[in-house]
């Protein structure tokens, strides 16, 4: 059967103008405005051998990997589903001298192999920075707040940062609220599908306190404070308060202590991005452990924006200054007045016409229409 011209596999698009320019625009402006904090850009490549990838990808993410072989090395090959896992390969093997904290920033297409509901597209741009070597509190403050300027840089408004601490049910179940290993994963799944019955019935009545906990910052943290017997906690909500103290007004604070959907591979913090007007997460990262190649682990935390929901409601998108040149223009004051920002558009034959211009130029100058 031939496929109709135009036809794209599903998940994929064409960004045509103004679009395409405003999707360039923001990807120039988020990373400009990570790199001011003193990380350095790093650009990986589209793709890697499979078994590099999956090694450093979780379970989850690895099943998401567009796969093919490589007619050189008759090897299997991998798209990048997530920029991440590259930027630990490089910090953990050619960056493994660098002195730490290692700062890195990345940007670049990634391709997924399925969409998803609340995500249609399968490829995306995406941008981040990673700190690596460090993933204390005041890391996680840095890099929180290197995300809020990248978002503000992008023209996002009224960002609400959703706060989740991932290993909270193995630090309870290993002691406050012992659990045996064969259920902690059952538990961990019930109360992130916050189901309050299925819990009970399974016979963890002590972690249903967990479920009400959440919430404005400072609420969630009263009811987690006000849990009998959860003292092991105290330092990671010191933690969680010291966060909310430093973000100040910047943005809106929220916490959900028990989410772990996407979550999967970060340690003692995680958080998830929104901001107005946008539907979904726009970003999410926390800290994690990175792997080296010797089996030894070094802390990092880390952040990833997507930027495709933010093109789609109009961010980036500039009106040009678009000025006619008609036919024997003088190419100089052309020259001059695209180096003050205008767009020049000239005729090439008598009958072209100044179309989607707001200006001509004329002996004198711009003139508008």
């Amino acid at each position: 059967m031939t496929i109709p011209a135009g036809l794209l596999p599903e998940g994929l698009r064409d960004r045509l103008p103004p679009s395409a320019e405003a999707a360039s625009r923001l990807m120039h402006r988020t990373i400009v405005a990570i790199g001011r904090h003193g990380y350095a850009r790093v650009s990986p490549p589209l793709a890697e051998f499979e078994e590099s990838l999956v090694g450093r990808l979780k379970a989850a993410r690895a099943q998401d990997l567009l796969r093919m072989v490589d007619p050189v090395s008759q090897r299997m090959l991998a798209l990048r589903p997530d920029m991440t896992a590259q930027v630990g390969r490089i910090a953990a093997t050619r960056l493994s001298h660098a002195p730490r904290p290692l700062r890195l920033a990345y940007g670049g297409q990634v391709v997924k192999l399925r969409a998803t509901q609340l995500r249609p597209e399968r490829e995306l741009a995406q941008v981040g920075a990673e700190l690596i070597g460090r993933d204390t509190v005041a890391a996680a403050i840095e890099i929180l707040n290197v995300a809020l300027d990248a978002l503000a840089a992008a023209g996002v408004t009224d960002v609400t940062i959703d706060l989740t601490l991932p290993d909270l049910v193995d630090t309870l179940a290993s002691g406050a609220l012992p659990l045996p290993a064969s259920r902690a994963d059952e538990v961990r799944e019930l109360l992130d599908a916050k189901d309050a019955g299925a819990l009970a019935a399974a016979g963890a009545e002590a972690y249903l306190p967990l479920l009400s906990a959440c919430g404005p910052i400072d609420t969630a943290l009263s009811k987690l404070r006000s849990l009998n017997g959860l003292e092991i906690l105290d330092s990671r909500l010191l933690a969680i308060e010291q966060i909310a103290a430093a973000i100040g007004t910047r943005a809106t604070l929220t916490l959900d202590p028990t989410e772990r959907h996407g979550f999967e591979y970060q340690s003692w913090i995680g958080f998830s991005l929104f901001g107005e007007g946008l539907t979904g997460e726009i970003g999410r990262g926390g800290s994690y452990a990175l792997m080296h190649d010797d089996g030894t682990e070094e802390p990092a935390i880390g952040f990833s924006l997507y930027l495709d929901p933010l093109v789609d409601i109009g961010l980036g998108t500039e009106p040009a200054r678009r000025i006619f040149l008609a036919l024997g223009h003088d190419a100089a004051t052309a020259a001059r007045l695209r180096s003050e920002g205008w767009t020049t558009i000239a005729a090439l034959g008598e009958d072209d016409a100044p179309a989607d211009c707001s200006h001509i130029l004329e002996t004198d100058g711009p003139r508008a229409f």
